[in-house]
């Protein structure tokens, strides 16, 4: 029932004024949300969305219909999707939502997608969060800062993803400074274990806590892992330890340490 409701919405994808935006999507999509979870208020301080088919099917399955003819659109069918349906669940917490840099073309053009969305849906402005991964690479990284200085400057909070994964790394950092980071699941795995994984972690710590960023474990699976990161002074978490993703639904916390 969900589904038929969220796939009619009240507002139109606006038009930017360039032939490749004007393209229709020939596939359809919905949202699973996973909570981040504030281990020392025991609150849920944000729900990522993230994308799934209609029936369930994984992320890389829609990704996979993703190309260069469609990607602004459905860049931009994301963002009203994930609040309409953010909205409707009732989220009362922040939402963060995965952008593609690579798609966007003018911010001032593409973030009204975003505002018309949001004041359509009641769903206030300050509770939005844009991430994007930092394992894909940016054609045009100066694109980029332009877009995440752009989201800032109005307000929005901005998050790299897969942070010590991919393309940008620390380097990006000096460049533009991000509400928040999420260290990337493979630093994160087995991290109460592993020295050398805490000797590197650490060290993104010490360098995120003297330029004011906050700091996300994502992907953590046992108590282990979350209580090493709760006693090195991160208090943001997500993964399968605390939540799975509930699809087109608010999944409580299971666990707490």
């Amino acid at each position: 029932m969900l589904n038929k409701i969220i796939r009619v919405l009240p507002i139109e994808i606006p038009d930017p004024g360039c032939a490749v935006c004007k393209d229709q999507l020939d596939f359809d999509f919905t949202f699973a949300f996973q909570p981040i979870v504030d281990v020392e208020q025991r609150t849920i301080y944000a729900y990522e969305a993230l994308v799934r088919g209609v029936n369930g099917e994984g992320a890389a399955h829609i990704l996979s219909k993703v190309n260069d003819d469609n990607r602004y659109r459905f860049d931009q069918g994301c963002r009203i999707r994930s609040i309409f349906l953010a909205q409707q669940l009732g989220m009362t917490c922040k939402i963060s939502i995965n952008f593609l840099p690579n798609a966007i073309y003018q911010p001032e053009l593409c973030i009204r997608t975003t505002i018309l969305a949001a004041e359509a849906a009641g769903f206030p402005l300050d509770r939005i969060i844009f991430e994007v991964t930092e394992s894909e690479q940016i054609l045009e990284p100066e694109k980029l800062l332009s877009i995440f200085r752009y989201y800032r400057d109005r307000g929005f909070a901005t998050a790299i993803d897969d942070f010590g994964a991919g393309y940008a790394g620390l380097g990006l950092l000096t460049d533009f400074q991000p509400t928040l980071i999420k260290i990337d699941i493979k630093l994160v795995r087995d991290i109460d274990t592993n020295p050398v994984k805490q000797a590197v972690v650490k060290g993104i710590l010490l360098t995120t806590g003297l330029l004011g960023v906050e700091v996300i474990a994502e992907g953590v699976e046992t108590e282990g892992e979350a209580r090493w990161f709760k006693a090195n002074g991160i208090r943001l978490m997500q993964g399968y330890y605390f939540a799975r993703p509930g699809f087109e639904s608010l999944p409580v916390v299971e666990n707490w340490i």
